[in-house]
């Protein structure tokens, strides 16, 4: 017994070693890609590294897009030279990253990344307690590097030299079949990188595929594992969801995941109540029509969108208890945003941004005096604005005020003061309107819109 246990280790040991799997190499007859949609900074890059001896192919959702004839918006290249050896063939190049280390090319306002072939196996790979990995820069060949990609149809090359797509993992087949699928272990990979949960969920809802089943199975379980995601990185890949789009579709997807719980906390809460589901899913749709239209699109605003309605919430009840309007304005946003920020890093400009288009609101509703006149010169008017009239189609403000709010920028003088004098004999007299009226017949130290005027001594 002893004797067959060596002679089938013995066997193991003298095995051939089995041959690396040949890609599929596919022509210009048969994928059909549109050379005129590759810009001329991604084909540079690659003849220039070429030219250097390097291999080097466009890849991975530049190369999906391509084969479904749509224009990508970012091009990444691969190679086999390090890092140090593409920097010196161009003179505007920066190395960044730690986790994975790359080069930004940089053509005028144009940034082609250029990422070295990955090896497969590290035994000095940095990882957590959870298997994520932190750290990973051992090189490799093409095939490694087509095996650490995520999905299938991320994983294909193209050679704008020769013109093929090299396809190792059957990506055109299931980019035909319209499938997501993992590149081996959906759990081994979901715990290396949770949030490529969230990039399934993403694939998904834009494309219109569907996940693989073995791909998707693991999501319910494991969603927990993105909690243990660096705030800033979950915050960039929120923020290409939100602006892929396909908003609705990605949120609608995410809930049926399972995986918006603790994503963002406040819009768990919100998505469940009527009128918060309804104001977020009006926002975001509008999102997706201005990105689909070629429109730009704030991050700050779409933000204030979403966690409106919880400041909302926190502001009636402050107000309900006999807070003056302002203060308690900005306690309910405090309020809000520090609980938003444990979770998502969101960017100190946005939550600027944010903070200015709250604060506009309750100035849309003092229309008597040059209060009008001033809000009209704040630089976020028009995100305010904006804001405004997303909140009555909500229904949240009444229509009349909207529309009042849509003639009175592009009004004559002579309009605007008519304008002004109906909305003050029309507006119910508020406890802080009173006040006002009763310091100003007292001397008191008020401007016509209520603010308080500078004093010298």
């Amino acid at each position: 017994m002893i004797r067959r246990v060596i002679e089938k280790v013995q066997t193991l040991f003298t095995r051939k070693p089995r041959r690396p799997r040949e890609p599929k190499r596919i022509p210009a007859s048969e994928h059909h890609i549109n050379q005129q949609l590759v810009p001329r900074s991604a084909l540079r890059v690659c003849d220039t590294l070429q030219k250097a001896g390097f291999r080097a192919y466009i890849v991975g959702g530049a190369v999906r897009d391509l084969l479904l004839d749509v224009a990508p918006k970012d091009f990444d290249v691969a190679t086999d030279a390090t890092p140090e050896q593409v920097k010196q063939h161009f003179r505007r190049a920066i190395i960044i990253g730690r986790r994975f280390r790359l080069v930004h090319v940089m053509f005028g306002q144009e940034t082609i990344e250029v990422s070295t072939f990955r090896a497969l196996v590290n035994e000095e790979r940095l990882t957590d307690q959870h298997g994520r990995v932190l750290a990973d820069n051992a090189y490799g060949e093409q095939i490694e590097d087509a095996a650490r990609r995520d999905f299938t149809i991320n994983a294909m090359y193209y050679d704008p030299t020769t013109a093929e797509v090299i396809d190792y993992h059957d990506g055109v087949k299931d980019l035909r079949a319209r499938r997501l699928r993992m590149i081996g272990d959906p759990e081994a990979r979901y715990r290396e990188d949770p949030v490529r949960m969230l990039r399934a969920v993403r694939f998904a809802a834009k494309l219109g595929f569907q996940i693989d089943e073995a791909t998707r199975e693991p999501i319910h379980r494991m969603g927990e594992l993105i909690e243990n995601v660096p705030a800033a990185r979950l915050f960039d890949e929120m923020l290409k969801l939100l602006m892929s789009g396909h908003a609705v579709a990605c949120i609608t997807r995410l809930r049926a995941e399972g995986l918006h719980h603790g994503l963002l906390p406040l819009l768990d809460v919100i998505l469940e109540q009527p009128a918060g589901e309804r104001f977020v899913m009006l926002a975001l749709s509008r999102t997706d029509e201005r990105v689909r239209a070629g429109k730009s699109v704030s991050p700050g605003y779409l933000f204030a969108t979403l966690l409106w309605h919880d400041v909302l919430v926190k502001w009636n009840a402050r107000i309900a208890k006999g807070e003056h309007r302002i203060p308690a304005l900005e306690k309910a946003i405090d309020e809000t945003m520090d609980a938003q920020t444990e979770k998502l890093a969101i960017q100190r400009r946005f939550v600027s941004d944010m903070r200015e288009i709250w604060g506009l609101q309750p100035r849309f509703e003092r229309r008597t005096g040059k209060a009008p006149l001033r809000l009209l010169e704040h630089i976020r008017f028009r995100a305010g604005y904006d804001f405004l009239m997303l909140r009555a189609a909500a229904d949240e403000v009444p229509a009349a005020f909207a529309d009042w709010w849509t003639r009175f920028p592009h009004a004559g003088d002579e309009e605007r003061e008519q304008m002004l004098r109906e909305a003050n004999e029309n507006e119910p007299a508020t406890a802080a309107t009173r006040r006002r009226r009763r310091r100003r017949r007292g001397g008191g130290s008020s401007s016509a819109d209520g603010e308080p005027r500078q004093t010298t001594t």
